[in-house]
């Protein structure tokens, strides 16, 4: 599954687009690399997101192509930083 897709369907990042920016401005690592919104994801892979005042680190456990918001947190375990909330 492509990094964009990903971060919208575990819900990580709300918007896919938001994703794909995200990517493109550098802001999102997998594995200690910096990677494209197009980037193919693997369970297992560490993901390090910088947002503006915090930083997200989060284990990929379960990709699939569809998922209801209950669900979503089961895609990923939070390593270091928080969740957010809203």
């Amino acid at each position: 599954m492509r990094l964009d897709k990903y971060l919208k369907v575990s819900r990580i990042i709300k918007r896919r687009t938001v994703a794909k920016e995200a990517c493109e401005g550098g802001r999102v690592s997998i594995n200690g690399k910096l990677a494209k919104p197009s980037t193919e994801i693997k369970e297992g892979d560490i993901i390090d997101i910088r947002f503006a005042n915090k930083t997200i680190k989060a284990e990929i456990i379960n990709i699939a192509e569809h998922v209801r918001k209950d669900d979503a947190k089961e895609m990923y375990k939070i390593l270091e930083g928080e969740e957010d909330t809203e």
